[in-house]
């Protein structure tokens, strides 16, 4: 099956504010540390807000040792030391959410890696949820492909499967297999995380795994010749005789294996399909010879 090539640690970064960029100190390509400063985005009336929440919280700090003082005078009842407490808890909580808020400002490495894209530039206005920056991790790599319910018989968890990919070959074992997750094409994500490769691996390369029952007998896949498919756009098919008549039907097909092709969807079992069609044109029609 088809697999594209991926870092087990991928993160696509955002911000939940709405600002504008002051400075990307990063570029595609760049190695960066956890922790590394990559976006600063423009914090003016937070910074304000900081001020206020603190200025609240030292106010709210100062009237409550005065209570506690005046409590322990006679002067006071347990009534206001407990609104004080309250009052200083708010105020420390405001000072917390502004701090919070202003950590989103500050775009920052998830983990070490390398940036893959840089999707913003230094006075581009930003809203919550917006893609900035996209980092890879430098840890392992894994192979992410589709199966269909029958290519994932007999797979699970653990299983090593060979695949070739960027002119080599190598080793690769199931961390994630989940078939029939897809509403329309029904097939499932397969995640294998790569052992070992005889080849230098690149995020984003194509890849080919290669399933125990794939062109096995009686795996109970179907497939077709490479001569019989017929192209037309985007849409790939094949003529199918029926009752007299060549009748177009269109497929999901699967990689090729040689000189056939596996068919995922679009023809049962026993139907016999025309090779070689030529010119032939659906409805017209045929007569079929032993």
């Amino acid at each position: 099956v088809a697999a594209t090539l991926t870092a087990t640690q991928r993160a696509v970064l955002s911000t939940r504010m709405a600002a504008s960029v002051t400075r990307v100190h990063v570029n595609e390509g760049q190695r960066v540390a956890a922790g590394t400063l990559l976006v600063s985005l423009s914090d003016g009336d937070l910074q304000g807000g900081l001020k206020a929440a603190e200025a609240a919280v030292a106010a709210a700090e100062a009237h409550h040792r005065r209570i506690e003082a005046l409590l322990k005078q006679g002067a006071s009842t347990a009534a206001e030391q407990d609104m004080a407490r309250t009052q200083l808890a708010q105020a420390q909580a405001g000072l917390a959410g502004v701090k919070a808020n202003l950590a989103f400002t500050q775009i920052r490495a998830p983990f070490a890696g390398v940036v893959q894209a840089r999707r913003v530039n230094e006075g581009d206005f930003v809203g919550p949820g917006m893609p900035l920056v996209e980092v890879e991790g430098q840890g392992a790599l894994e192979l992410v492909g589709s199966v269909s319910e029958a290519e994932a018989a007999g797979l699970k968890v653990g299983t090593r499967l060979p695949f070739e990919a960027d002119g080599g070959r190598g080793e690769a074992v199931i961390t994630g297999l989940a078939t029939g997750g897809d509403p329309i094409s029904h097939r499932g994500t397969l995640r294998a995380r790569i052992l070992k490769s005889d080849a230098a691996l690149r995020t984003g390369s194509f890849a080919r795994l290669q399933l125990p029952t794939r062109g096995a007998a009686g795996d109970g896949i179907l497939r077709v010749p490479r001569t019989a498919l017929v192209n037309r756009g985007e849409l790939t098919g094949v003529f199918v005789a029926r009752e007299g008549r060549a009748e177009l039907r269109w497929l999901s097909l699967g990689e090729p294996e040689g000189a056939l092709v596996p068919v995922r969807a679009g023809l049962s079992k026993g139907e016999a399909v025309i090779d070689a069609p030529g010119n032939l044109k659906d409805g017209q029609p045929i007569e079929v010879r032993p």
